[in-house]
C-alpha cells in the first residue's frame, strides 16, 4: 500500500510563514494561523512541505487505504492561498455563496487575499470541519 506524501512533520510553521514571499499573503498567513488556532483550539502543524494543520483524524477507507490527516487546514500557494476543511455537501453551497471572493475545487477553497472574504463565514466553515471530521472519524 502507498504511503501518504504529506504527514504531520516537526518543521517550523513560523520559519515556513516567513519564507513566504508575497508580503500580503504572508501577512494573511499569520492572521490565518491566529484566527484558526482560536477557532480550533489546535496547535498549527506542518504537514508536507507547504501546508498549515489544525488537528488531526485517522481515517480508514473501505478500500483499506488509511492515514492521518488534518482537521482543517491552509497553504499560502504562489497562485492563492488553499483552505482545506470538510464541509458537509448541504451546507457547502450556501457558505460558498457568502464567503466572499474565492474559487472552488472538490476540497479546497481558494482565496487571494483575507480582505476578500468574509471572516465571519470562514469562522464557521472552520467550525464545521472540525465538528464533521470528528463525527465522521471519532478521536480514539
Amino acid at each position: 500500500m502507498a504511503q501518504n506524501k504529506t504527514t504531520e512533520t516537526e518543521n517550523s510553521v513560523t520559519h515556513f510563514i516567513n519564507a513566504v514571499e508575497d508580503s500580503t499573503k504572508r501577512n494573511d498567513s499569520l492572521e490565518l494561523v491566529r484566527l484558526m488556532q482560536q477557532q480550533t483550539g489546535y496547535t498549527p502543524k506542518m504537514w508536507g512541505a507547504a501546508i498549515i494543520g489544525f488537528g488531526t483524524y485517522h481515517y480508514k477507507y473501505a478500500s483499506g487505504h488509511e492515514g492521518d490527516a488534518p482537521l482543517v487546514a491552509f497553504s499560502p500557494r504562489k497562485a492563492a492561498i488553499s483552505f482545506y476543511c470538510y464541509l458537509e455537501p448541504e451546507n457547502r453551497e450556501e457558505l460558498l455563496s457568502q464567503l466572499g471572493k474565492h474559487k472552488s475545487g472538490k476540497g479546497c477553497i481558494y482565496i487571494q487575499k483575507i480582505a476578500d472574504i468574509n471572516i465571519e463565514v470562514l469562522k464557521k466553515m472552520i467550525s464545521l470541519s472540525v465538528e464533521n471530521l470528528n463525527k465522521l472519524y471519532p478521536p480514539q
